[in-house]
């Protein structure tokens, strides 16, 4: 052997070869997920993402479910309900619309399945949107400022996707994560998930929206190309907890910034606003889950 040269360990090849197959699997699986979010008004039957996946239909199925925890069925039903729940908050298109865009033949069907999983008709669900209390019409305890907490945050050292579009959309970010961590196996129980939200969608067209999904890894993970490292300042931040369904975070944004804000005596400082998903949205029903959202404070002269 040649002075200053080694041997390659084979325990080391082999975990090369995993990391490498691992990867690959992670790709094919992505490209179904980025399929999936830009066509959910299409047939998305299990043939047709398997061929997507270059994986044989016979066990393409088991292969998604284990990467992504629930099945492709699950996957889109729950993309396609979530952007209902979006449409129906925004008001604009009418209910019938809103139910062949979710994948049902009629306005019966699909308040079946938008009831069983958020609790509550569609009508209704729009109507408890269009509610929002004005400052004519609040009741006292509408009038309370909100409870926010205010901590002091570590930075935070994540894996990130970038987003660009509709906020509402940002699923489809957090997904392609879940696809690379999920093959590489480094998903677990102390695992974070944050979003991380530079504009305000309110003055800001839908296009133009920016935001990274993010979550925490293993230090000294190699990341693929696609995902970056990031870090999430540290720092002081009003915590406002949200429980219900992502459609609706706009609601818990404007209590922070219309009732906290100004009474509060704080500034916000020159960070953008975070999001920490505590549970998860493919297991529990949308009125379960949970987010804090994070508003970045001055510091203290």
């Amino acid at each position: 052997m040649v002075a200053g040269m080694t041997r390659t360990d084979p325990a080391r090849r082999e975990v090369g070869a995993a990391s490498a197959a691992a990867l690959r699997l992670a790709r094919r699986i992505e490209r179904v997920v980025e399929h999936i979010g830009s066509h959910l008004d299409a047939d998305l039957d299990l043939e047709r993402l398997a061929g997507v996946a270059c994986l044989s239909p016979f066990h393409f199925h088991r292969i998604y479910r284990g990467v992504m925890g629930e099945t492709v069925t699950e996957t889109v039903r729950r993309r396609r309900l979530h952007r209902a729940a979006g449409e129906l908050v925004e008001g604009l298109l009418p209910i019938p619309r809103v139910a062949r865009r979710a994948g049902y033949s009629g306005v019966a069907a699909f308040t079946r399945a938008f009831s069983a999983s958020y609790g509550i008709p569609p009508a209704a669900y729009r109507a408890r949107g269009a509610a929002e209390p004005t400052p004519a019409n609040r009741s006292r305890s509408d009038n309370a400022m909100p409870e926010a907490e205010i901590r002091t945050l570590a930075p935070v050292t994540v894996a990130a996707v970038a987003h660009r579009g509709d906020y509402q959309e940002i699923g489809h970010a957090f997904e392609r994560l879940q696809a690379w961590a999920g093959s590489a196996g480094l998903i677990g129980p102390a695992t974070r998930f944050f979003g991380v939200f530079y504009d305000d969608p309110a003055s800001v067209p839908k296009d133009r929206l920016t935001a990274d999904a993010c979550m925490t890894v293993p230090v000294g993970t190699v990341l693929p190309d696609g995902i970056r490292q990031l870090e999430i300042a540290g720092g002081r931040y009003a915590m406002l907890r949200h429980q219900g369904p992502y459609a609706e975070l706009e609601r818990t944004y404007r209590r922070l910034y219309r009732d906290w804000l100004p009474a509060s005596g704080e500034e916000p400082a020159d960070r953008p606003c975070i999001e920490e998903y505590l549970n998860d949205c493919r297991t529990l029903p949308p009125a379960e889950w949970l987010t804090d959202v994070c508003l970045p404070l001055a510091d203290r002269r």
